[in-house]
């Protein structure tokens, strides 16, 4: 082989790399086109060098330039790899396990579209109690937590007093187990903002072996009807 067809055939694989290898996502395939600039460039480097046997040259210093480059591109495909992986997801904060929960618990609950029931039953198994004050609720509103989580909040304190006596208890499908241990919480009425709201009955998991559920109350005295709220015993 010729110097001047070795030259020739290197300025039509430079010519050729002008529009670059890609990868299937549309990236410079970097290692294909390190292969191939260092595979020509060997090639004519060697034919230059070796006067005697050009072709002899061009051959050895074909195979060492496509070795290099392909090194040198595969260094900078795994860069490139590195660059445009996402971040790791940040990880969600856990809710601690059998402390109560506060209004930013209830809130990150709803936002992760967890069911008002189970909201209900987290406040129970937690024995969590609130006093709402009017911006309390109107937050807890405004953050999408349904009036029926709201009402129940509300109804955690033993400072509930209603000014009528609650109706009678509705009539309630007890619906299939969720799994073994779980105890039936018959439904129970709640008093928010002068209105009686019916919290439908649930299935609940006891915090303890033996634990029983003691229904929540209301009881008439002086100032009305008290409530004491349902808990564990």
């Amino acid at each position: 082989m010729s110097l001047k067809i070795i030259t020739s055939l290197f300025i039509a694989v430079c010519s050729c790399l002008l529009t670059g290898c890609v990868q299937p996502n549309g990236s410079p395939d970097n290692t294909a086109n390190g292969a191939l600039i260092g595979g020509a460039s060997g090639a004519a480097f060697g034919a230059a060098i070796a006067h005697r046997n050009p072709a002899a040259g061009a051959l050895i210093g074909g195979a060492a330039g496509l070795v290099t480059g392909t090194l040198i591109g595969h260094s900078m495909d795994e860069q490139n790899q590195v660059g445009r992986m996402p971040p790791p997801p940040t990880p969600a904060t856990p809710i601690p396990q059998g402390q109560p929960l506060s209004l930013a618990d209830i809130k990150a609950m709803k936002n992760a579209k967890v069911s008002d029931d189970i909201i209900i039953n987290q406040i129970n198994n937690t024995h969590s109690v609130y006093n709402l004050d009017a911006n309390a609720i109107i937050d807890l509103k405004n953050s999408g937590v349904s009036e029926k989580v709201i009402a129940y909040m509300m109804n955690t304190s033993t400072n509930v007093v209603a000014n009528q006596a609650p109706p009678p208890p509705q009539q309630e499908v007890v619906v299939t187990s969720p799994g073994p241990d779980y105890i039936w919480v018959d439904g129970e009425w709640v008093w928010s903002s002068g209105v009686w709201i019916w919290i439908g009955g649930r299935w609940m998991y006891p915090p303890h072996a033996h634990a029983i559920w003691v229904h929540a109350r209301w009881e008439h005295g002086p100032s009305g009807w008290r409530h004491t709220p349902g808990h564990w015993r």
